[in-house]
């Protein structure tokens, strides 16, 4: 975590004369309206699996509190419904997850797919995590990191608003521990050879399979892959390593 005063995190954050920032970010807010089961399940259980967003402007927040134990640390990005989250955290019971999901209907649905597998292990955050990748984690304190179909903004104007960048590659580098593996999956081309192009000259990153690497068996399929491959879109994963 840098040192220095903490700016303030995205949709907070005012200009001299106090109006509210404008930022791009890697995400839009959608829609918040619960179904009824999300609305139980977060009634149940976002007192213990939720980290509150005004909970990071503690000077002394530190995220690993909020499991109750040392653990090695997976952060996954864009955890949408948790259809990953909730199988991949079930089979790692000794690996503690941080969530970042921005849409509370996906946090809720998420908690219910960790009730229904008996997870205990996952909080979620609902911050920007390329703000909290560079000022709430620490360096060389994650294990592993899962960007899995992070929003592609096909448009080429909007290209600029994609998760993986230079910038955001060197912040996440940072954070991984030294052998800690960055997994990736995309179903859009371009934006897998963006992508690689970008990892690739990260310096601090190593591309385990020179390229394209195979599925990882591990991964469930979700809908969002399922939908890429409908439309007749490869899927494309990839594993970085922290040198």
């Amino acid at each position: 975590m840098p040192e220095g005063v903490r700016p303030a995190r995205p949709h907070t954050g005012v200009t001299d004369d106090g109006r509210r920032r404008r930022e791009v970010l890697s995400y839009s807010r959608r829609g918040s309206r619960f179904t009824a089961r999300q609305a139980a399940a977060w009634d149940r259980r976002h007192s213990d699996w939720w980290i509150p967003d005004d909970a990071v402007d503690a000077d002394d927040f530190d995220v690993r509190s909020w499991f109750g134990r040392t653990a090695p640390l997976v952060v996954e990005i864009g955890s949408g419904v948790g259809e990953a989250t909730a199988a991949l955290a079930a089979a790692r019971p000794s690996y503690d997850v941080l969530a970042f999901e921005v849409w509370r209907p996906g946090v809720a649905e998420t908690f219910h797919r960790l009730e229904q597998v008996g997870a205990s292990n996952v909080r979620v955050l609902s911050v920007d995590a390329v703000w909290s990748m560079r000022h709430l984690l620490h360096p060389q304190t994650v294990r592993e990191l899962w960007t899995f179909f992070p929003d592609p903004w096909p448009k080429k104007r909007h290209h600029r608003r994609r998760l993986v960048n230079a910038v955001f590659a060197r912040d996440a580098a940072r954070c991984l521990e030294p052998g800690g593996l960055w997994r990736l999956a995309t179903d859009w081309p371009d934006y897998a050879q963006q992508m690689l192009e970008v990892l690739d000259a990260e310096p601090l990153l190593e591309n385990l399979h020179g390229g394209i690497a195979p599925r990882w068996p591990d991964r469930p399929l979700t809908r969002f892959e399922r939908r890429g491959l409908e439309a007749g879109r490869p899927v494309a994963d990839l594993v970085y390593r922290r040198r």
